[in-house]
């Protein structure tokens, strides 16, 4: 595999003996330069991050389009954390697809913890996506101190290991496992997004909870057709095949295929003719949808100076603490005004959720959505979700 390090990127490195001044005339220079255990002084200009947004940008818009469209909804404050951090997704998420075995995939894994840790102590490598989070982190910083990096921190390396211990796309053992790889990965999303703005709300994260399981359980019931089609061989740079990327997988819990009489066999043989498959997407999706709804009821009872009805599953955890001066006063509305954008993540779920319903639960007769910029501007015209 090679590395989305070394190409691809097109960022343009300072020769070998040029001076900091030298660097200076040539392009000005953003506060991004520091020294951390031993590394060699990181310098990026302007110019560096210029090109990794724009290489985010495109990697989102050919790779993950509804990130692309929901980009521009979130405040301007935290649109270079989101391109990256969705970038990095992207790339997390690719890996297992797009590496021979489990354990090059876990050497990558590796190499993005690494890079983040360098990335936060402010020596960046030479990486468009390392380069654009630093350059938010560093903003990020500058409005409100170091307590809302390391927050985003903390999340970043809380999805980079939930994507390392699913490396081998094993079924999910149940439901219940298959929400919490959702709120570890998708509602963790969310939760960098808010954290960038910065936005520490119980009722924010609580909303984005139920919208990131939502998402989550999305994301696994889209990857079907793709998962269980027969692996394509990688590719050397010769063009000589060096091996699979993987075996076909499914992913549905394995409670829930067990109780509708779905092999993972059979959707490998026989795809969407395989018995039981419809039903174990019905009862999965049911669960996505639910999330959803219990998502519209609390924005509804917030809006109405109500409590959400219910109460947060993960507050008292590590990063959902909140201090008493805040829980103290009533900041709701305003919380939801500010952050409505990222509750914006709702859409494309249920987006794909009626489409699948039309196809009947197939999901590989599921067709591709125009209407989705559309639904996209409605939601911000009317404020729901």
């Amino acid at each position: 595999m090679i590395s989305t390090r070394a190409i691809g990127h097109g960022l343009k490195l300072a020769p070998l003996g040029v001076t900091k001044a030298a660097l200076q005339a040539a392009a000005p220079i953003i506060s991004i330069t520091s020294q951390h255990r031993g590394l060699a002084t990181v310098t990026v200009t302007d110019t560096d991050v210029d090109q990794a947004r724009k290489y985010c940008l495109n990697q989102l818009k050919h790779g993950d389009y509804e990130a692309y469209l929901l980009r521009r909804l979130v405040p301007p404050s935290a649109r270079d954390a989101y391109d990256a951090l969705r970038t990095l997704n992207l790339e997390l998420a690719r890996l297992p697809e797009t590496v021979s075995t489990p354990a090059i995939g876990r050497f990558r894994m590796q190499f993005w913890r690494d890079t983040v840790n360098s990335t936060f102590a402010g020596s960046p490598p030479r990486e468009p996506i390392s380069i654009l989070l630093r350059n938010a982190i560093t903003e990020l910083t500058t409005r409100a101190g170091p307590g809302s990096a390391t927050s985003l921190k903390f999340w970043l390396l809380r999805l980079i290991n939930t994507r390392d211990q699913h490396m081998e796309n094993k079924p999910f053992a149940s439901l219940a496992a298959l929400e919490d790889y959702a709120e570890n990965t998708y509602a963790t999303l969310m939760y960098m997004t808010l954290a960038s703005m910065p936005l520490r709300s119980v009722h924010m994260d609580h909303l984005s909870s139920h919208i990131g399981k939502a998402c989550g359980i999305v994301a696994t019931l889209r990857g079907i057709p793709v998962l269980a089609a027969p692996s394509q061989p990688v590719r050397g740079p010769s063009g000589a095949s060096v091996g699979q990327t993987r075996n076909p997988a499914l992913l549905l819990p394995l409670d829930v295929m067990a109780e509708a009489g779905l092999r993972e066999e059979d959707v490998f043989r026989i795809g969407p003719d395989a018995a039981g498959l419809q039903d174990a997407v019905f009862q999965v999706a049911t669960r996505a949808n639910d999330h959803l709804i219990t998502a519209r009821e609390m924005l509804k009872n917030l809006r109405a100076g109500e409590s959400p009805g219910h109460d947060y599953e993960h507050e008292g955890e590590m990063e959902h603490v909140y201090s008493a001066a805040a829980e103290g006063t009533d900041n709701t509305a305003l919380d939801i005004q500010r952050g409505f954008g990222v509750l914006l993540e709702a859409v494309p779920a249920a987006d794909y959720l009626q489409r699948l319903e039309s196809a009947n639960f197939d999901p590989f007769k599921v067709k591709g959505s125009w209407k989705l910029p559309w639904r996209l501007w409605r939601a911000t015209n009317n404020h729901q979700i």
